[in-house]
């Protein structure tokens, strides 16, 4: 995995090279989720840009006639049906198209969500380390 700093620049470049209004819409998303978490690294996961805390958040990327939002499993999703039915279309991934992109505070609840399942699950598993052996 690349370091932050060369994460950064690769998805600098990867922006920068999308269609105007595609370029528009991922800076966009991008500010938003690096908003939610502030304290996150910038990462390219699955080929996609992202963000990580105690392994990988979110990653978002533009194709070629929409914009998707992958928070990583659909779990995050439960309890959210109806805020994300207009766009939820596949598990695990919201599609929008840049002129009616998602709302602001749904991708910060998603962040915000996706973060607290990393921190439980890495506390989980430091729990098994230190609990002994039956």
């Amino acid at each position: 995995m690349p370091d932050a700093e060369t994460a950064t620049a690769q998805i600098d470049a990867h922006i920068e090279a999308l269609a105007p209004a595609f370029r528009e819409a991922m800076q966009h998303l991008r500010a938003v989720i690096r908003a939610a978490a502030p304290e996150a690294e910038e990462i390219i996961t699955y080929a996609m840009p992202g963000i990580g805390l105690e392994g990988p958040l979110v990653s978002y990327c533009a194709f070629k006639t929409h914009c998707s939002l992958f928070p990583m499993g659909n779990s995050v999703f439960t309890g959210m049906e109806d805020e994300i039915a207009p766009w939820r279309t596949s598990k695990g991934t919201l599609q929008f198209t840049p002129d009616a992109p998602l709302p602001d505070a749904l991708v910060i609840r998603i962040v915000k969500a996706r973060i607290a399942e990393n921190i439980a699950r890495t506390a989980q598993r430091k729990a098994r380390r230190r609990s002994p052996k039956a």
